[in-house]
């Protein structure tokens, strides 16, 4: 009787899934290259952070993670590349509030939905922005670019990483609650538009400390203040523009999705070794240094930032009249 009990309960572990396979993940994920996709140009903030991630997640999970950078059209081709990909952890995006919650405002149409074709992993980092003047710019607060603005109406110019990117909406913010009229001109992301602001070519431009910081100890830019609501900790020195304008308060945020459909144990693995390199040390340090607010959490909370943001950010392009068809 023995002997029937061992081989009925052999062919019923025989005729079961493996609890991996049970849970609908591969067993050994994962097994091959991971693909973060940036809907911007190498050299950009977003690029600058998005590898030294992947770096410290290759390192921790003895697979290689790279960035494959996807710039234009707004990170519109970004994200469709994502939401059309296999979903099975082996391509994400690492992109912004302009691709997750802008876009779906400022244009009629898009080959994506944020909340319908993408699985949220995890909300990274968040980071407030610095508004950037060239040294021939004759202002050095925000009071004094008011002031300027409302005299030469229409003549200074504000680069941007593209329509709907976070810096145009920072204008936009400014436009609405000063009354000054300042020309935005869009660039495919925000290296280029610092090469430009750095030429002379434009006047201002709002960008990440961790792009475009270095160059104000050079002399080459002027920070003028924060979008924060508070100055940034890693900023001490430096106003926030609602110190002047109260109210203002835009923050930049980044957060990592995939296709619709990941296996749950796929996601959380993903959350959890994203989790892990955003714990390392050094990171974490070189992140802060940076105004890079390190955030993490579930992807749930993700999920329920996302929707919120959605609404938040879709106020702001009405608000303003924006609509690109």
């Amino acid at each position: 009787m023995a002997v029937y009990r061992v081989v009925f309960a052999a062919l019923i572990a025989a005729a079961s899934p493996p609890v991996a396979a049970q849970a609908g993940a591969p067993p050994a994920y994962p097994s091959k290259v991971i693909r973060v996709v940036v809907p911007y140009p190498p050299g950009a903030g977003t690029d600058l952070h998005a590898r030294a991630l992947a770096q410290k997640m290759t390192e921790n999970i003895g697979q290689t993670v790279i960035v494959d950078n996807r710039s234009g059209a707004n990170g519109i081709s970004a994200m469709e590349l994502v939401a059309k990909s296999p979903p099975d952890g082996y391509t994400i995006v690492y992109a912004l509030p302009a691709q997750y919650a802008v876009n779906p405002a400022l244009y009629p149409t898009l080959p994506y939905d944020t909340v319908r074709d993408f699985d949220p992993i995890m909300l990274v980092v968040r980071t407030p922005l610095v508004l950037f003047a060239h040294p021939s710019v004759p202002v050095r607060s925000i009071k004094d670019l008011v002031q300027l603005a409302k005299t030469k109406a229409g003549d200074l110019t504000l680069a941007s990483a593209g329509n709907g990117s976070a810096g145009h909406l920072c204008l936009e913010m400014f436009r609405l609650m000063t009354g000054t009229r300042i020309l935005h001109v869009p660039y495919k992301g925000a290296a280029p538009s610092m090469v430009d602001l750095i030429a002379g070519h434009a006047q201002l431009s709002f960008l990440a400390w961790s792009t475009a910081g270095g160059h104000v100890k050079t002399g080459k830019l002027r920070a003028l203040g924060v979008t924060s609501a508070k100055r940034a900790a890693a900023l001490p020195d430096l106003p926030a523009i609602a110190e002047t304008l109260p109210g203002y308060d835009i923050a930049n945020w980044y957060g990592a999705a995939g296709p619709r459909g990941m296996p749950r144990a796929v996601v959380t693995r993903l959350n959890a070794e994203i989790q892990r390199a955003l714990n390392t040390p050094e990171l974490r340090q070189g992140f802060e240094r940076e105004a890079i607010e390190p955030i993490g959490g579930t992807p749930e909370q993700f999920g329920d930032y996302l929707k919120s943001e959605l609404v938040k950010w879709g106020k702001l392009v009405k608000s303003s009249g924006l609509r690109i068809d």
